[in-house]
């Protein structure tokens, strides 16, 4: 799949605010995966968390689940709001969440990428042409192939990847499809939520 195409439209890097963003996508069987890293983030998180779950046109309670039982605030992303230190947004039913140039985000009700909206290449693609170096993107268990691309372009512009283990995902194919697709880093899911921790928390995570 080629990154193109209205849901994927073309970002320049710009001065945007000076923080790091972490880009997480999520499919089948990822809800624990999101809840357990979502839980282990600091309240002094330096960095803005930025989420893609698979759910389609479904109502969804996800922000209200990672408030139950996380530290930090989590809500749906607006159209034309900005991502934020020490703050969860997560793409709403139905909607592409994208980062333009600008740093604020654009909802698009484009076409469908990899069969659904909203999808996790779109925001990781995007995320890191506006934020390049400063983003670590994540991809959780979850089935087909989504992510793959989004984490490349990721690395392409400095950023780091990370996957959790497939071998021990819930659902293994979208983490597989991610370290198929460009040699990113595979940890278990107890370790990926503290290395995502201690980088929220301003210590490197970088060898």
């Amino acid at each position: 799949m080629q990154l193109t195409g209205s849901a994927l439209r073309s970002f320049d890097m710009h001065d945007v605010a000076d923080f790091p963003v972490v880009a997480i996508g999520a499919s089948a069987g990822g809800l624990e995966s999101v809840r357990r890293i979502t839980e282990a983030l600091p309240r002094n998180c330096g960095a803005a968390v930025a989420l893609v779950v698979h759910v389609g046109r479904q109502p969804s309670q996800l922000p209200e689940i990672l408030n139950w039982h996380g530290k930090l605030p989590a809500a749906f992303a607006e159209e034309g709001a900005v991502l934020e230190p020490g703050r969860i947004l997560v793409a709403p039913p139905d909607r592409h969440m994208l980062i333009e140039a600008s740093g604020r985000i654009h909802l698009d009700d484009g076409s469908l990428v990899h069969h659904t909206r909203p999808a996790v290449d779109p925001l990781f693609a995007s995320v890191a042409a506006t934020y390049g170096r400063r983003v670590v993107g994540v991809v959780l268990s979850g089935r087909g192939s989504d992510g793959a691309d989004g984490l490349r372009v990721i690395k392409q512009h400095g950023g780091l990847a990370l996957v959790e283990d497939p071998a021990r995902a819930a659902a293994p194919q979208m983490p597989m499809a991610a370290v198929a697709s460009d040699d990113p880093e595979v940890l278990p899911l107890d370790q990926l939520a503290r290395r995502i921790s201690r980088f929220c928390a301003g210590r490197t995570i970088r060898r």
